[in-house]
């Protein structure tokens, strides 16, 4: 079992930047791959940002390309996702999740095992 709890939500401008973190527990933290994802009301969950268990590899949806950043460290069993240049579609309750390392990064809900209970995000204009 792995249990994530993620933190750093919050009420910001447009414009303004966030720092989720998302703290690990349970099995050894860099056999995951980590994603982030995000669920608007009414809409679907869907990614953000994923990153493989060493770090080099990283995955971006387009919305987000060039505006937030996923990391992790590994000692502190820990992955990051910096927000800037927030937007007002970005409001949504955004997830941790992780699954055991893979080749390629997935980037489906149903790939990944463990979630924590979300962290909410609003961006008013």
């Amino acid at each position: 079992q792995v249990q994530l709890v993620e933190s750093g939500g919050g009420l910001v401008q447009a414009g303004g930047s966030l720092r989720l973190s998302c703290a690990a527990s349970g099995r050894p933290f860099e056999r995951y791959t980590m994603a982030w994802f995000r669920q608007a009301p009414g809409k679907e969950r869907d990614v953000v940002a994923a990153i493989s268990w060493h770090g080099a590899n990283t995955y971006y949806e387009d919305f987000v390309k060039g505006r937030f950043t996923i990391s992790r460290d590994n000692v502190k069993n820990t992955v990051y996702l910096q927000m800037n240049s927030l937007e007002p579609e970005d409001t949504a309750l955004y997830y941790c999740a992780a699954r055991l390392h893979s080749a390629v990064i997935p980037i489906y809900t149903r790939a990944y095992v463990y979630w924590g209970q979300g962290t909410q995000v609003t961006v008013s204009a």
